[in-house]
C-alpha cells in the first residue's frame, strides 16, 4: 500500500499544480482536508491513523493523544510559524519530526500589523461604516510620524514591523529578552528595552509578536493594561491567548487605552454575541495575516520541500 501524506490547511490546494506534484514524485499519495474548515482531533485521527507518514499541517490540532494514535506518522510540516498547536514534546517522543516554515509569512503579517495601526489611528472601520449608512460623521484620529512604537518580541515578524515602524518616522523600542542581533538596532536606530513595563508605560502603540506559550498566556491583562497609556493603542497579530479579552473589554469600555486591533482570538471565530467584539474602538480581521498570495505560496513550497526532507532523512536513518 502506497504511503500518504494529510494535507490539512484550506489554501494549499491554491497551489496543488506545483506542491502535490512534488509529492506525487516522490510516490505518496494525497490525502486532503475537504471540509473547507478546521479538522477536530477526531477528523485528524480518522484520516491519519493508518498509512500516514506525513502531515502538513495548518491551524488544526495535533495533540498528544492524536499523535499517539497515528502509528505511521513520521514527519509535521507547519504550514506557518506558529507551532502551539503541536505537541512538540510527544511528537520529540514518539519520533516525529517536526519543522516550521520559517520567514514564509514575515512581510504579510507585519505589514497587516501595520495596516491595522493605521485603521486604530484613523478610525477607519468606523469612518467607512458611517459612510456607507449615508452618514458624514467625522472622528479626529492621529499621526504614526513621531509616536512611540513598542515591539513585544523581536523574531522575524517583531524585525518585520520594527522596520516598517522606523520607515514611517516612529520611534522604535523591541522588548525580548531572547534579542541578541544588536547590529539590527544599530542599523536601524531601535532601541532594546529590558523591562516590559517601561516599553508599556512609554508607547503609543504596542505591538505583540510572541508565540502562544504558558509564560506568555495572558501577558496583556488587567495590571499590564494599567501601565499604558490612556491615548495607547494595542496590536496582536500573534494569538488571542496573549490577551485577556475580558481585561481588554474593561479597559476599552473605560477609556483605559484609545483602541486595540486584533487578528486572533482566543476562539476563532468569536460567540455570538461576543462584547468585546461589538465595541466600536475594536477591530478584528478573522486570521488574515499570513493570507496573501505571496506568503501562502511560499508556505505550500517550503512546507512541501521541509515534508519530503525530513521523510528522506526518516528514510536514511533506517
Amino acid at each position: 500500500m502506497r504511503e500518504k501524506v494529510l494535507i490539512t490547511p484550506k489554501s494549499f490546494k491554491n497551489y496543488k499544480n506545483k506542491t502535490y506534484k512534488m509529492l506525487q514524485d516522490k510516490g505518496y499519495e494525497i490525502i486532503e482536508n475537504d471540509l473547507g474548515r478546521t479538522m477536530t482531533e477526531e477528523e485528524i485521527v480518522g484520516l491519519a491513523q493508518k498509512d500516514v507518514v506525513g502531515i502538513i499541517i495548518g491551524v488544526d490540532p495535533l495533540p498528544a493523544n492524536v499523535l499517539e494514535q497515528c502509528k505511521s506518522l513520521r514527519a509535521i510540516s507547519k504550514y506557518g510559524v506558529g507551532m502551539d498547536n503541536i505537541d512538540l514534546n510527544r511528537a520529540r517522543e514518539l519520533g516525529i519530526l517536526v519543522k516550521n516554515a520559517v520567514g514564509t509569512n514575515s512581510i504579510s503579517v507585519a505589514e497587516l500589523a501595520i495596516g491595522l495601526m493605521f485603521a486604530s489611528a484613523r478610525h477607519i472601520p468606523s469612518a467607512t461604516a458611517g459612510v456607507k449608512a449615508y452618514g458624514w460623521e467625522r472622528s479626529i484620529g492621529f499621526e504614526l510620524m513621531n509616536k512611540n512604537l513598542g515591539i513585544i518580541g523581536g523574531g522575524q515578524i517583531g524585525k518585520e514591523v520594527a522596520k516598517r515602524g522606523v520607515g514611517l518616522g516612529m520611534k522604535v523600542t523591541i522588548y525580548d529578552p531572547y534579542f541578541t542581533d544588536f547590529k539590527f538596532l544599530e542599523k536601524y536606530n531601535i532601541q532594546l528595552e529590558e523591562e516590559l513595563s517601561e516599553v508599556l508605560k512609554s508607547s503609543d502603540v504596542i505591538s505583540l509578536h510572541l508565540p502562544a506559550t504558558e509564560q506568555t498566556k495572558g501577558l496583556i491583562n488587567a495590571e499590564t493594561l494599567k501601565l499604558m497609556k490612556r491615548t495607547a493603542i494595542l496590536i496582536n497579530t500573534s494569538r488571542g491567548t496573549l490577551v485577556d479579552e475580558a481585561a481588554l473589554y474593561d479597559a476599552l469600555v473605560n477609556q483605559k487605552i484609545a483602541a486595540a486591533a486584533q487578528d486572533v482570538y482566543s476562539v476563532e471565530p468569536p460567540e455570538q454575541g461576543d462584547q468585546l467584539v461589538a465595541l466600536p474602538n475594536f477591530i478584528l480581521t478573522p486570521h488574515i495575516g499570513a493570507y496573501t498570495y505571496e506568503a501562502v505560496e511560499r508556505m505550500a513550497m517550503i512546507s512541501t520541500e521541509n515534508l519530503l526532507n525530513m521523510l528522506a532523512q526518516k528514510e536514511m536513518a533506517k
